[in-house]
């Protein structure tokens, strides 16, 4: 039943994203990049696609950290709790301050036992770190505080914005080669005569539709690269503010997990943390291999 809400809940996020653009465009005349003469406008199409890649993601960042805590049944720790969940809060709040931050983000429990923490929230002043109840229940204080350090280096670094237009400006480019791409094989296909049909406007989408499958697994490679990045750049502040010890021993324990083979394992591997995958694959992945990780946080200099 869960699964049923999470899933009904991402439907009617997506159609309501797909309708907020589709109003913008239509407010903003560029929903048509097809000139009369039968050309592209290219400046029409550009500005088409802009608007579908940016807007589109930063109305998922605006409301990210609310699609947290309702899909995942985040509950938000009380201040005046005792405990593993006070001990959490009070790192959250120490480590914030460390970082810099001006606002301490909001801390939450979610149900499950895999081991893993995030970070999300539109700006850092409006950010939630979340931490799973396996994560809570198996580490000790230090390796608690290595991760939550790496989550707060996230925030203190704007990640999730950055992430954010990123992405967007990949969408944009994907969509705008997509659509020059398969108006170029319309073209081709109607051949020298003028009189020529070339393809019809089913044959052109499903074309586009190819292409953006193709040049956005390409695009992936930019993003992931990033993404990759910005974990080495997570750990390095994680070490700062959490010290180097709770840092690499926070990867040892994720790294003892991935190793087994276990529901927790599977968890981390869905969650992309699992270092067990062919090197090419790698070029694909969000996080770097966690033995690559650990060797750069004992060879960084705090």
């Amino acid at each position: 039943m869960a699964w049923f809400k999470r899933m009904a809940l991402f439907a009617a996020v997506n159609i309501a994203i797909v309708v907020t653009v589709s109003i913008i465009l239509n407010l903003l005349g560029v929903g048509r990049y097809q000139s009369a003469a039968g050309g592209l406008d290219h400046t029409a199409l550009l500005a088409f696609c802009l608007v579908w890649g940016m807007v589109g993601s930063i109305i998922s960042l605006l409301i990210s950290k609310a699609m947290a805590k309702w899909t995942m049944g985040i509950q938000m720790v009380n201040p005046d709790a005792g405990g593993r969940e006070g001990d959490l809060l009070r790192t959250v709040q120490r480590l914030a301050k460390a970082a810099g931050l001006r606002k301490t983000p909001e801390v939450g429990i979610y149900p499950g036992m895999e081991v893993n923490a995030f970070a999300t929230g539109p700006t850092k002043s409006r950010a939630l770190i979340a931490v799973s109840q396996g994560l809570l229940s198996s580490m000790g204080q230090g390796e608690v505080e290595g991760v939550i350090g790496h989550e707060i280096a996230h925030i203190a670094n704007g990640d999730m914005v950055t992430m954010t237009l990123i992405q967007g400006v990949v969408n944009a480019f994907v969509m705008y080669i997509a659509r020059v791409a398969a108006f170029a094989v319309s073209q081709f296909l109607r051949g020298n005569d003028e009189e020529g049909e070339g393809m019809g406007h089913l044959a052109y989408m499903l074309t586009v539709f190819v292409f953006e499958i193709l040049f956005g697994i390409l695009g992936s490679l930019i993003v992931n690269w990033f993404s990759r990045h910005r974990e080495f750049r997570a750990d390095a502040g994680g070490a700062r503010f959490a010290g180097r010890q709770n840092m690499v021993s926070a990867l040892q324990r994720l790294k003892t997990y991935s190793d087994r083979e276990d529901d927790t394992a599977a968890g981390m591997a869905t969650l992309k943390i699992n270092h067990h995958r062919p090197k090419f694959l790698g070029l694909f992945a969000t996080h770097p291999p966690l033995e690559e990780r650990i060797a750069r946080l004992q060879n960084f200099a705090v």
